[in-house]
């Protein structure tokens, strides 16, 4: 039976079409991926086919096909309807709801739609695991006994057994993003859309997300509409796929064969041969360690006694799985984290500046002169994108060489010309994830640091724009004579980008070389996780 209908649904921001007369249909139990770059428009599609405000069609309608009970205002999938409501008893009718402009329906029917989305964990950051997935099924009419049978069997099916009793705000991302959907399949969804549900993870994580996505939603005869910006997880867990650029559908077809048809489009990267002069040291690092104390396992050294050289103008790479410590280190040389003991020096000009001193002299001094990205970064989302690059980071210029200064660092970080100029007095909602990662990107470069690192740099970008980035990462250091530090547990992305890399485990630099001898280096479980293969 057909669960939904998109029929010549186009959307504008303004002037600016992002979808173009898209149509298609998705069956009851039926599984979609959707393909495209960066900014081809999946994350709208997926917006628009959930309801969220701002996001409706300019042009064509959205029906879902569905049974309904008169009563309660339960909803459930159409092959239902004739059969009793589990909430009243009353008999389900079959109805087909124009969700844009049928209000009557539209409330009840967002309750049973589901959403992932990528950062975005919808929990109770104070609540735990157990009791956030409660909070759902209480919601969707559970009591007592029968909620807590539900809620155990959820966390079983997401492998968390060993996180019950966590708060949820502790949890790292790939855990946050079991438990949403453990919340959300407990809403009994007619229907669960995915957009990049694993855009921010390492592979390794990701599979266990994947797993789950399949053992909960797939195998439970679910609709699924899934974005991925790996296009392989689109062939493992879709049946048919559609593809899109620029907001148009290019092809439509089985999964296996738009993807193959996709991949088509995904130049091998090839680094620019182009000979770079590395100049002499700017980091110095001495035997750092930064020790935790923890009450359930004592003593933790995050970082434990890594002594390391970083040269200006050298794009130098920190690997190692979840958990290795290369996040702690990359805060410690930001001058985010004092270290617990050791030496750090940074250089400014000919000067080397004491960066385990605090104040104006120390590193106060030299932190200005480092950017850095975190994974989870964050764009102001009332400001325009001109704004988020000038005067939301305190960046005071005239109007036009402030606009000059964003579309110059805005080229830089893979953007044409036109598209930079088009985006500047966009909002952060109105871009793809993939543009709004390489605008905090932009947000970071145009304070003019000599140093930036990055963190997790390709986790929201799909192969095209991994390689864009790769390639503005390259010309940024011969443009803007920078320097990079990649904290990453993508090593097909070091291995295209870097000079050199350091290998962490257990809060140990096990090897500095070049991102070959690295490799050479790698366990199993190592090899698993850093490569998405």
């Amino acid at each position: 039976m057909i669960l939904l209908e998109v029929n010549n649904v186009t959307k504008k921001f303004g002037d600016k079409v992002v979808l173009k007369n898209i149509s298609f249909k998705l069956e009851e139990g039926e599984s979609l991926g959707i393909l495209g770059r960066s900014g081809a428009g999946k994350s709208v599609l997926l917006h628009m086919l959930r309801g969220m405000d701002g996001y409706e069609p300019t042009e064509g309608n959205i029906i879902y096909h569905v049974s309904y009970c008169e009563k309660c205002g339960y909803v459930d999938v159409p092959s239902k309807a004739g059969s009793p409501c589990k909430k009243c008893g009353n008999t389900l009718k079959k109805i087909e709801v124009d969700f844009w402009n049928d209000k009557k329906y539209t409330y009840n029917l967002k309750k049973k739609i589901a959403i992932m989305l990528q950062r975005t964990f919808a929990l109770y950051g104070e609540k735990s695991v157990i009791e956030n997935i409660l909070e759902a099924l209480y919601q969707a009419g559970y009591e007592g006994k029968e909620a807590i049978n539900k809620a155990l069997e959820l966390i079983k099916m997401v492998r968390l057994e060993h996180r019950v009793t966590h708060i949820a705000r502790d949890l790292s991302g790939g855990e946050k993003q079991r438990v949403v959907l453990a919340r959300q399949i407990a809403k009994e969804p007619f229907i669960f859309l995915a957009d990049e549900p694993t855009g921010t993870l390492d592979p390794q994580t990701a599979k266990l997300v994947h797993k789950a996505l399949k053992d909960l939603v797939i195998n439970n005869n679910i609709s699924l509409i899934l974005t991925s910006h790996w296009p392989e997880v689109i062939a493992e867990l879709t049946e048919k796929a559609i593809w899109l650029e620029n907001g148009e559908i290019i092809m439509e077809g089985s999964s296996e064969e738009v993807y193959k048809k996709f991949m088509e489009t995904v130049k091998e990267f090839q680094k620019p041969e182009v000979e770079i002069e590395i100049k002499e040291d700017i980091i110095k690092l001495e035997n750092i360690s930064k020790h935790y104390c923890s009450v359930e396992r004592g003593v933790v050294k995050a970082v434990d006694g890594v002594t390391l050289n970083i040269r200006e103008k050298e794009i130098f790479g920190i690997v190692g799985i979840s958990g290795a410590g290369k996040t702690t280190l990359a805060k410690i040389i930001a001058g985010v984290l004092p270290p617990s003991k050791g030496k750090y020096w940074f250089r400014v000009g000919d000067e080397w500046v004491d960066m385990t001193k605090p104040g104006l002299h120390g590193r106060g001094r030299a932190k200005r002169y480092i950017g850095i990205l975190f994974q989870e970064y964050a764009l102001y989302p009332h400001r325009t994108i001109l704004e988020n690059l000038t005067e939301a980071i305190g960046l005071e210029l005239p109007d036009e060489f402030a606009r000059m200064k964003a579309v110059y660092t805005l080229t830089s970080v893979g953007f044409s010309e036109e598209e930079a100029e088009e985006i500047l007095d966009k909002y952060p909602n109105e871009l793809s994830v993939g543009e709004r990662h390489r605008c905090a990107l932009a947000q970071v470069l145009i304070k003019e640091p000599r140093v930036v690192i990055l963190d997790e740099p390709t986790g929201t970008m799909d192969p095209i724009t991994r390689n864009i980035v790769a390639e503005s990462i390259l010309k940024s250091r011969i443009e803007l004579e920078q320097t990079y530090i990649i904290v990453s547990h993508d090593m097909d992305f070091v291995l295209n980008v870097c000079d050199r890399a350091g290998l962490m485990r257990h809060g140990k630099l096990i090897k500095v070389g070049k991102p070959e001898e690295i490799v050479s280096l790698l366990t199993e479980e190592e090899k698993q996780e850093m490569f998405n293969k």
